[in-house]
């Protein structure tokens, strides 16, 4: 299975030299838009790109508004302090995820509260979250979400859609809803994923987006906050040093950060974007093509949760046990095909481990069995590597 598996991915993109994860793809109008930036010599955070680029991405999404950042990591930071998480706080979110998540978190002076996965969506689960409320949680006389032990609040929900694949929104916003908690979505692996077809990152008071080289689009490092208008205009406001306009006084009125996404990057971003529809097709393709290689094997293929639609992001498999996850991991990096396992759990890293944790049984389980496999569009035929 291991060998066949090797050789259907050499066979996809028609090559022996070394296969990555996810390269990005540049067949568009990505030299003509950066060399119009060049031209214009509005290169830094002011220029006609980043304006187009958060304006296709509010249409893209449908959200109210969207506000570009210099990556998602700070994207998730200003979105955190929106909803008012601030210094000795808690934040709710899962184990399994990549590590801007928490440290999102943790930039705010707030600490994580880790709670289990579904399975089926890798994301945080609704009935995890419920539970785990319900026997350490109370609210107050205002309504507030606190934690029983230390009487901490509790401020936030920060789910994320894992490998592009939707989490149980319905099931999310619902508890949100009755514990008073502020939803922010961490949709930086899921552009182009949407939930019941709305759009992931569209459902909480916020969410964030993340156009990292590897991502299903790049602006080579760049984020994006999805709002409504109001907080819209705050997320701008903090994420450009909260400067005030005026011809030429330097005048801030409250502690903002250097957020801003350059111009040259959003040039790159609208080029690519005019091709993600083009790029979804191409891995949902992929996605479809692995699941039928591995159909009738011990692997396990991840696929889209139902009345969910996915970005297929990175393609993963559920091995038998972690002993044919190292199998795996080991054969194909030794032939020069990309792997990588899923992340080791948040609540294992040191800055991590003192944070509370309820029943953490499907990350450890997915922990111990998840590999992604390589998962680069083709352009033309040939590899996009």
């Amino acid at each position: 299975m291991l060998q066949s598996l090797i050789d259907f991915v050499r066979d996809h993109y028609r090559t022996n030299d070394f296969i990555p994860l996810h390269a990005p793809v540049f067949g568009g109008n990505e030299k003509a838009y950066v060399s119009d930036t060049i031209d214009s010599t509005f290169v830094s955070s002011v220029g006609a790109f980043v304006d187009r680029f958060e304006q296709d991405m509010a249409s893209y999404t449908g959200s109210p508004r969207a506000v570009a950042t210099v990556n998602g990591t700070a994207a998730l930071h200003v979105a955190l302090r929106l909803v008012g998480v601030g210094p000795g706080d808690y934040v709710i979110t899962q184990p399994l995820t990549f590590v801007a998540t928490c440290n999102a978190i943790a930039y705010c002076g707030a600490m994580p509260i880790f709670v289990d996965v579904d399975r089926h969506t890798l994301g945080l689960s609704p009935k995890a979250l419920a539970s785990w409320l319900d026997a350490h949680a109370y609210r107050d006389d205002s309504g507030t979400c606190r934690r029983r032990k230390d009487d901490r609040a509790i401020r936030a929900c920060l789910p994320m859609h894992t490998f592009g694949h939707p989490a149980d929104l319905d099931g999310l916003v619902s508890v949100c809803r009755d514990w008073g908690l502020a939803l922010v979505e961490d949709a930086a692996e899921s552009l182009g994923s949407t939930y019941h077809r709305r759009h992931t990152g569209t459902f909480g008071a916020l969410g964030t987006l993340s156009f990292n080289g590897n991502k299903v689009i790049t602006t080579g490092g760049g984020g994006m906050i999805l709002a409504d208008q109001a907080m819209g205009e705050r997320a701008k406001h903090l994420t450009t040093t909260a400067k005030l306009p005026h011809p030429y006084e330097y005048v801030h009125d409250e502690l903002g950060y250097n957020y801003r996404m350059p111009n040259l990057n959003a040039a790159l971003g609208c080029a690519q974007l005019e091709q993600l529809e083009a790029y979804l097709a191409e891995k949902r393709q992929l996605a479809s093509e692995y699941a039928a290689c591995l159909a009738g094997g011990e692997l396990e293929f991840v696929t889209e949760p139902e009345g969910c639609r996915s970005n297929y992001w990175l393609n993963a498999v559920i091995c038998p046990d972690r002993e044919r996850r190292d199998q795996l991991l080991k054969s194909t990096n030794e032939q020069g095909v990309m792997t990588r396992p899923i992340w080791q759990l948040m609540n294992r890293l040191p800055m991590y481990a003192s944070a509370p944790a309820g029943e953490l049984t499907n990350a450890l389980w997915l922990e111990a069995r998840v590999v992604n496999l390589p998962s680069s569009i083709c352009v033309h035929g040939k590899g996009a590597i």
